[in-house]
């Protein structure tokens, strides 16, 4: 588990394809791995990699198929810049939010402007995470845990201030960008704690036929 409060910026310097998936070497720059041992969790970008290595400098991870597909690990080259957050311990501040490095989907940078001494981003999500994002409801963006400012259908704001922009890689973020997105986990509990003895069956979530008959979609 993880807080979503970004402790350095590494940067991707090897991949390798591995029997059909990938390993990775992450530099982990002012990271401090002193505590870390070989099986630790790593939150790289908001996806949670288990070390397999350590040269020294930083890590290597192997990446499952799931993870490739599923995360903008797909797109990571040479070079890149990536948010790292070491696993919480029990004495951990919980800065952030409960955030678990499990990769909803992926969404897309639409507009960057400057708000004041902040920016205000635009982001849109998958469709079927739009659901879960609130108004003033938290939402992890490549790792880091955010407070959104609004929501209109897929799109979403967030107000980012200069220290976030700074120490994440949210500097590097312009209009196409690829980002990846775990809603609040809470959100997706409560989901299944609505659908109650249904949840058993074999279905595809909350409908507007399971709210009507529920009595929550009243005309």
């Amino acid at each position: 588990m993880f807080t979503g409060i970004i402790e350095a910026v590494g940067q991707i310097v090897a991949t390798e394809p591995k029997g059909g998936d990938l390993r990775v070497r992450i530099k982990t720059q002012t990271l401090d791995l002193g505590d870390v041992q070989l099986g630790d969790s790593i939150a790289t970008n908001g996806v949670c990699l288990t070390v397999v290595d350590l040269p020294g400098d930083g890590y290597w991870a192997d990446v499952s198929v799931e993870t490739i597909n599923y995360t903008t690990v797909n797109q990571w080259k040479i070079g890149d810049a990536v948010n790292l957050e070491k696993a919480l311990t029990p004495e951990t501040r919980l800065g952030g939010h409960i955030v678990s490095g499990h990769v909803d989907g992926v969404g897309e940078v639409i507009s960057r402007q400057p708000d004041a001494r902040s920016e205000r981003f635009t982001l849109r999500a998958p469709k079927e995470l739009a659901k879960y994002i609130a108004h003033k409801g938290s939402i992890t963006v490549d790792g880091t845990s955010l407070t959104v400012n609004a929501v209109n259908g897929t799109d979403f704001e967030l107000n980012i201030v200069p220290h976030t922009i700074e120490k994440t890689v949210f500097g590097t973020y312009k209009a196409g960008t690829l980002v990846n997105l775990e809603v609040d986990v809470i959100a997706r509990y409560l989901e299944r704690l609505l659908l109650g003895d249904k949840a058993a069956e074999s279905q595809g979530g909350i409908t507007s036929a399971f709210l009507a008959e529920h009595g929550f979609n009243k005309g």
